[in-house]
C-alpha cells in the first residue's frame, strides 16, 4: 500500500501518515502526537468487493501493523462521516483495540433520510453505534493536542472536519490542489453548502495542513496519489477555488460535473453499513447477515 508520512511541526502539532487504497482511493490517516505517542485513526477503510458483496480486514490490518510497529496507543477512532465510496472499519477497529469511536452528530439526520431511501423505519441507530456524537465546536484531546470540530456539510448534510493543530482532516471537501473539490450530489448533499464549508476552512492559518479524503491518480503529469497540500496552496492554486471564485461560478463549475457522474459502485451496500458504524445487519435464520439494495431509485 502506498503511504506518506507528514512529520510534526512541532509542538502540539500531529504526525501524520496516509494509507491510500486503491481500489476506493481513500486515503487513511493516521494522526500521532509526537510527545506522548497517542494516535487517532481517521477514515479506516473495510474491504469490500461489490461484485460478491464480501468483507475483508486487510487494508484496515495494515494500518493496524503500522500502530503496533510504532507502539502508538490509539486514543480515537474517527470518521469524518458515514461514507459513500468504502465501508468504514470503525466497529472492526473499536473490537481490535477498544479505543471508542466518534462521528459528527448529524449522522442522525442522514439515517432519517437513509431509512427512508431504503424503506426500513426502524432500521439505524447511531446513538447504540458510534461511541460519541460530535457537533460543530466541539473539542476533545488526542494526547496533549488540541482537536477541534467543524461541522463541513455539502458532500454530505452532517460532515465534519477534525482539527488537530496545525493539521486539519477535511475529507470530501477538497480534493488535491490539481484536482479542486469533491461531488456534492448525494441525497442530503448541496454545493451551497460545499462552497460555504470550503471557505470556512480556507480560513484557517495558511501554514494549515489539510489532509484530503480522496485521490484519482493520474491527474495531469502526476501518477502518483497525493493528499497533503497547505491552506495557501489551496487558496492560490486549488483547480476549483484558486485566486478566488464567486459562489454562484463554484456552482455552475460542481454542479455540471456532478451531473456527468454515476454512484460509487459500492454506495448503496456501504450506507447500511457505516450508518451502523461498519457492521452488518443482525444475522437472519440462517446465520448470514443481507443487504437491502433499492432498485431504480437512483
Amino acid at each position: 500500500m502506498f503511504t506518506r508520512t507528514s512529520p510534526s511541526t512541532g509542538p502540539r502539532s500531529p504526525e501524520v501518515t496516509g494509507f491510500y487504497d486503491q481500489a476506493t482511493g481513500s486515503i487513511m490517516y493516521v494522526a500521532t502526537d509526537p510527545a506522548t505517542r497517542k494516535a487517532a485513526l481517521i477514515d479506516v477503510v473495510l474491504d469490500f468487493d461489490p461484485a460478491s458483496a464480501r468483507l475483508s480486514t486487510e487494508s484496515a490490518d495494515e494500518v493496524l501493523e503500522f500502530v503496533a510497529r510504532e507502539g502508538l496507543e490509539v486514543e480515537w477512532i474517527l470518521d469524518t462521516h458515514p461514507h459513500a465510496d468504502h465501508v468504514m472499519a470503525q466497529a472492526h477497529l473499536k473490537e481490535k483495540l477498544g479505543a471508542p469511536t466518534a462521528i459528527g452528530e448529524k449522522v442522525r439526520e442522514i439515517a432519517v433520510l437513509w431509512r427512508k431511501i431504503y424503506n426500513m423505519p426502524d432500521a439505524f441507530d447511531p446513538a447504540r453505534d458510534f461511541d460519541r456524537l460530535l457537533a460543530d465546536g466541539d473539542s476533545f484531546r488526542l494526547g496533549d493536542i488540541d482537536v477541534q470540530v467543524m461541522l463541513s456539510p455539502g458532500h454530505t448534510l452532517g460532515s465534519i472536519t477534525y482539527v488537530m493543530g496545525d493539521a486539519a482532516f477535511v475529507h470530501d471537501t477538497f480534493m488535491h490542489v490539481d484536482a479542486g473539490t469533491t461531488r456534492a450530489d448525494f441525497p442530503g448533499g448541496s454545493s451551497a453548502e460545499l462552497y460555504r464549508s470550503l471557505m470556512a476552512i480556507l480560513d484557517l492559518p495558511e501554514e494549515t495542513r489539510l489532509f484530503v479524503g480522496h485521490d484519482y491518480p493520474p491527474v495531469g503529469d502526476r501518477t502518483d496519489p497525493a493528499w497533503e497540500a497547505s491552506v495557501a496552496e489551496h487558496r492560490a492554486h486549488n483547480k476549483h477555488l484558486g485566486g478566488g471564485i464567486s459562489e454562484a461560478d463554484y456552482r455552475k463549475i460542481r454542479d455540471e460535473r456532478d451531473a456527468t457522474l454515476g454512484l460509487p459502485d459500492r454506495m448503496l451496500f456501504a450506507l447500511q453499513m457505516n450508518l451502523r458504524g461498519g457492521r452488518l445487519p443482525e444475522p437472519e435464520s440462517d446465520g448470514s447477515a443481507y443487504l437491502k439494495i433499492p432498485a431504480n431509485k437512483f
